[in-house]
């Protein structure tokens, strides 16, 4: 009751200010909107999940396997946002504060003790200024046509992909937490040198400790970049790089060439036991490419290779990700936009994954801490905690776009380990086979705003339900099939 009562708090002076506004901006006339413009709004997300016995890295006991698969999970979560903008000429500042408070049983009592974070916490989870579009002479001088920029912190992800188009490299924020927020602090530019042709520079900084965050001391606990949950807030990350695209042959064969440096300092952490992490350096270099090849038929192709150090006797680091999906689009129920597709991802394992002296050659994803195939494994987690690694997974998917909010999309396949690393099997025989992962996701509007709409009248109410299953295979102690279920709603204005 008080979570209810106090999201409808945030949401009611959300509403009032974004009242205020519009009724300030009818009153401008058109040469005064030329000026400063406002904007405000808030949304509130509530969902349910509901899981069982969850996959996570076997042997590891820190990897929340042992907890959570002993047990049923079913927890309700809420999470309030409210945002306000002001915006002149090209230029733009946004600023939003997320909370989030959740109910559910706890993982170390009965199935009838219950736990509740009320707030868990208020976090500044975006402030930035960009520009979009900027023009002088200088630029064009050395052949640059407009630049956009934006600096602050903000978000990774825009409409469920990165802000630079590489999911499997830019998906960081909050790991271990998928309700939360997707952030970084983070200064990017857009060269763009013409319709066809530009470049992305950006570097980022995410500290092991978020001073612009208020809460429980669990959530005080959770950093912005913790590798999981055990982690101390010693850990922070810098790094930058420059992505390259095009749009090669009339649009036929857009590509993306990448170069993407990381540094993470030295810390604690308790995977698989206490121990010291050293300072490492990561650089991924990598090409991205969707080839065109008919009206029906297309590819996505990526390939990344790593190289780097460990600062402890200098030893070597550095992995391999490939990425090879076809894609075709058939002429039934073409005005849903149907995708039929087989998928295959590769991410490079360590076969001394448990050894402190070894050379690292599982892959890194950089900031990619989110695993971009299953909301199941969020939680469970898989090789490297909190991101994907050591793994082979192969996949048939079909996804449906009918409209604004509405969608469809399903897929199913195996999953083998890449690398024998010494943490999969049950029997001694040391299977690399993971498993099954099959997924269902359906997304559908309630209320839709129309085009235009201000103030009040831009409410919207969304919902999506999705339902994952994963049956583990010789890799895994344990042969029982494990399961999550979700459902959502979103309204938002």
């Amino acid at each position: 009751m008080r979570a209810l009562v106090l999201s409808s708090v945030v949401c009611a002076a959300a509403l009032g200010v974004a009242q205020a506004q519009t009724a300030a901006t009818n009153e401008l006339t058109s040469a005064e909107a030329k000026g400063l413009r406002t904007n405000a709004g808030a949304d509130l997300r509530i969902r349910q999940e509901i899981m069982n016995n969850l996959p996570g890295t076997p042997g590891d006991p820190y990897a929340m396997t042992p907890a959570v698969r002993a047990k049923y999970r079913n927890q309700i979560r809420f999470r309030p946002r409210v945002w306000f903008e002001a915006a002149e000429g090209p230029f733009r500042l946004y600023t939003r504060i997320a909370d989030e408070f959740r109910h559910f049983p706890a993982l170390d009592g009965t199935r009838h003790s219950r736990s509740y974070y009320f707030p868990d916490e208020v976090i500044l989870d975006n402030l930035y200024l960009d520009g979009k579009g900027l023009e002088a002479d200088v630029f064009k001088a050395v052949g640059i046509e407009k630049v956009d920029f934006r600096v602050g912190r903000q978000d990774m992800i825009d409409r469920g992909h990165s802000i630079i188009g590489l999911d499997r490299i830019m998906f960081d924020g909050t790991p271990m937490d998928g309700s939360r927020s997707t952030y970084s602090d983070m200064v990017r530019t857009t060269l763009h040198f013409d319709e066809d042709k530009s470049l992305d520079i950006f570097a980022l900084y995410d500290s092991g400790r978020n001073d612009a965050a208020v809460g429980t001391s669990r959530s005080r606990d959770r950093s912005l970049n913790c590798i999981n949950m055990t982690d101390t807030s010693g850990l922070d990350e810098w790094g930058g790089g420059i992505v390259y695209n095009q749009q090669a042959l009339d649009g036929k064969l857009p590509f993306k060439l990448y170069s993407i440096f990381k540094q993470e300092t030295a810390h604690t952490t308790r995977r698989p036991a206490v121990r010291d992490v050293p300072e490492k350096d990561i650089t991924t270099v990598g090409v991205w490419m969707e080839p065109r090849l008919s009206d029906h038929w297309s590819l996505e192709l990526e390939g990344a290779k790593q190289f780097g150090r460990i600062h402890d006797g200098n030893r070597q680091a550095g992995g391999y990700m490939w990425y090879t999906e076809l894609k075709y689009q058939p002429e039934f129920l073409k005005a849903y936009k149907p995708v039929l597709s087989w998928a295959t991802t590769y991410y490079s394992g360590d076969s001394h994954c448990t050894g402190e002296n070894d050379n690292d050659t599982s892959w890194n994803p950089m900031w990619a801490r989110c695993p971009q195939d299953s909301e199941m494994l969020v939680y469970g987690t898989l090789y490297a905690n909190g991101w994907w690694s050591n793994m082979i997974y192969t996949k048939a998917k079909l996804t449906m776009n009918f409209g604004p909010h509405h969608a469809l999309y399903a897929y199913s396949g195996p999953m083998f380990a890449a690398a024998q690393d010494d943490l999969g099997t049950t029997d001694g025989d040391g299977s690399s086979y993971k498993g099954v992962l099959s997924a269902i996701r359906y997304d559908f509007p309630i209320w839709l705003a129309p085009k235009g709409a201000k103030g009040l009248d831009r409410f919207e109410i969304f919902s999506h339900v999705m339902f994952e299953a994963f049956n583990p295979g010789d890799y895994y102690e344990s042969s029982r099939p494990a399961y999550f279920v979700r459902w959502e709603f979103v309204f938002k204005f």
